[in-house]
């Protein structure tokens, strides 16, 4: 499997782990997010994958995540997904998945964890 990253070009976070990507000689394939439209049953399985809940990948801080009602308790993961694919800059980043697994890269040094050996 070739390495992906679902990356947005204007985070630092995700910049610096792209970086990290290439300097470790990997060219991932880069799911620009915000541009190219998410599938619901592959995010759910890189969620999945990384051992996270689908609320753990929400950005909390957005406007979409207040206007939308989803910090109540009682909004089901099909709602929340439902609402990061319509709204793909309530997914937090970056996402990274290599053969070894999948890490939500905050710190952007959890990459190294799922990097293939050398």
């Amino acid at each position: 499997m070739n390495p992906l990253i679902y990356h947005n070009p204007r985070c630092s976070k995700s910049r610096a782990t792209l970086a990290l990507l290439r300097g470790a000689g990997i060219e991932p394939e880069i799911i620009d997010y915000l541009n190219t439209p998410l599938r619901k049953e592959v995010l759910l399985d890189t969620i999945s994958a990384a051992g996270l809940s689908v609320r753990d990948v929400l950005r909390s801080g957005e406007e979409a995540y207040k206007r939308l009602g989803l910090g109540e308790k009682d909004v089901s993961d099909d709602v929340l997904l439902d609402a990061l694919i319509a709204n793909p800059i309530l997914l937090n980043r970056p996402i990274v998945v290599t053969d070894k697994g999948a890490r939500l890269c905050r710190p952007p040094e959890l990459v190294l964890e799922i990097l293939p050996a050398a």
